[in-house]
């Protein structure tokens, strides 16, 4: 199967960069991050460590030490929105060295930045919610999210099961899913590009560190039931906390689901309008939601904008929405994060039975 192909860009994409560019060229800033958001990455990496150390080598009473796990996993994410996302777009900082650097978070955290690179940041930004070839989509035969997929029985209660898959993400990331694509070598229906002998390696050496650092080292110095109770607890938190923030961009009421043609595979709109469509925000006044999720709550901004560091979505968000006001393009938005929790849950209500 060909992949889908944009309209030729027009106007609006044009007019949206340039006013991007003259934003960052009269305030005279960087498009990259800045040092509150170094900071914020130095408090969150020093959490993460101290929490593990605290678990692993001190072992905290049962209380303290759920409570620990829970924090852990908070962390986990934590750091996967505001450091190794940034990292992997290239917009941590002006110096490569140190996005790759935030970037590789993923790996000592058990994921595999290569086929991050691919699945996200090639295919999922590429192509957002286009069934068939966007990966984020495809949880099948577990959940339905658009209408062209086999519906299931099941499905007509993912509204209320979804909690539970969620939670397993982490997991399914970690242990199944990163090694199906390496020995497929596809995202989806999306060949993956050639690893070179340094990729194998990487891969192969951190996925045997994660073992270690989630396995082997917290087994041996718990035990075995005190291991599987903090691993299940932080896995969980880290899954549905990842799942709920990305999943609250695109599969919502408000978000299109476009369909290529089916012989030209051409697509109706130019790529910014794509991304208009099928992206939403939510909760973008809330300062503790914005600091907690790096930005992901500003998903039509960095969508249009992958390489600007999240922290000037703020302001950016105000250019775009006065230039689509002018083009008469969709800005979708959700006031409050429960409001958008709600529609996602209308959502696959009405996918499960549709």
């Amino acid at each position: 199967m060909s992949l889908p192909k944009f309209a030729p860009s027009r106007s609006f994409h044009a007019e949206l960069k340039r006013r991007t560019a003259q934003y960052f060229q009269t305030e005279a800033k960087p498009q990259t991050g800045n040092t509150a958001l170094l900071t914020k990455a130095v408090l969150l990496i020093s959490s993460l460590i101290a929490l593990y150390v605290h678990l692993v080598f001190f072992t905290p009473a049962i209380g303290w030490a759920i409570l620990e796990c829970v924090l852990l996993g908070g962390v986990i994410a934590l750091v996967g929105f505001n450091v190794m996302h940034d990292g992997a777009h290239g917009s941590f900082s002006r110096y490569p060295w140190l996005n790759r650097v935030a970037a590789f978070t993923l790996n000592v955290m058990g994921g595999s930045s290569y086929m991050w690179d691919a699945k996200h940041n090639t295919v999922h930004h590429m192509y957002t919610n286009i069934d068939g070839v966007d990966d984020d989509l495809d949880i099948q035969p577990w959940m339905r999210m658009t209408l062209d997929q086999k519906r299931y029985r099941a499905h007509r209660f993912q509204h209320l099961y979804f909690w539970f898959l969620y939670c397993m993400l982490y997991i399914s990331w970690v242990f199944v899913m990163d090694y199906q694509k390496y020995f497929t070598r596809r995202i989806g229906s999306v060949a993956l590009k050639p690893m070179s002998r340094n990729d194998h390696f990487i891969f192969w050496g951190f996925k045997a560190l994660s073992l270690g650092i989630f396995i082997g080292l917290p087994l041996y110095m718990v035990g075995w039931a005190s291991w599987l109770l903090g691993f299940l607890i932080t896995m969980c938190v880290a899954g549905f906390t990842l799942s709920i923030v990305f999943q609250l961009a695109h599969t919502v009421e408000q978000t299109a689901f476009p369909i290529p043609h089916e012989t030209t595979r051409k697509m109706e709109d130019e790529w910014a309008i794509h991304q208009l469509r099928t992206t939403a925000n939510f909760a973008t006044n809330n300062r503790l939601i914005s600091w907690l999720v790096g930005g992901l709550n500003f998903q039509v901004e960095h969508h249009l904008f992958p390489k600007i560091s999240h922290v000037h979505y703020p302001q950016l968000s105000k250019i775009i929405k006065q230039t689509c006001a002018e083009f008469e393009v969709p800005y979708q938005e959700y006031p409050k994060m429960w409001q958008a929790i709600v529609s996602h849950i209308l959502f696959l209500r009405q996918m499960g039975r549709a």
